[in-house]
């Protein structure tokens, strides 16, 4: 059995400890972290635009880039820990809901954590990437609250014409 952990910044270990309870022993489970473009690219953007083109070392753009691979490193480090078992670090750059549902290609499971309103039960509990893999994923999904889940009060009432 193969499953993918989605390591997020502020979400990861309750995706780790789900792993952890749900994967069978001996399973292949690789931890996925995917750095997106975006920042990285507005400052190329910002330097070229503002600050002349000239002088490309000194392009904030590669600073940004080498400390968001730096953070993925640790990141990744400090969810292999808390497995506590063999696994296998992947760092991936681009569009993140795409390459998410790209290491998703022959997985058995993808275990990640809602990240939009956790504060109340609904379909706004899921931000844009998330969405996109819940939709896209090639895989089974195992869907954890980073936190303790809320409770049904928080669930948004029927439309009108369903009550």
């Amino acid at each position: 059995m193969a499953v993918v952990v989605w390591v997020v910044e502020g979400t990861w270990p309750a995706c780790v400890d789900a792993a952890r309870a749900h994967a069978p022993e001996g399973a292949e489970v690789v931890l996925l972290h995917v750095t997106g473009h975006d920042v990285a690219d507005a400052a190329h953007g910002a330097f070229a635009g503002l600050l002349g083109r000239g002088h490309p070392e000194r392009d904030p753009g590669n600073r940004v880039e080498h400390l968001a691979a730096a953070s993925a490193e640790s990141l990744l480090q400090a969810a292999a820990e808390r497995l506590g078992r063999p696994c296998t670090r992947v760092e991936r750059t681009g569009r993140v809901e795409r390459e998410v549902v790209a290491a998703t290609e022959g997985a058995d499971l993808l275990v990640l954590a809602r990240d939009g309103d956790r504060v109340r039960l609904g379909p706004h509990s899921l931000g844009p990437a998330s969405r996109f893999v819940v939709d896209h994923a090639a895989c089974p999904l195992l869907l954890v609250w980073p936190e303790p889940a809320p409770g049904l009060t928080t669930m948004p009432p029927p439309p009108p014409h369903h009550r």
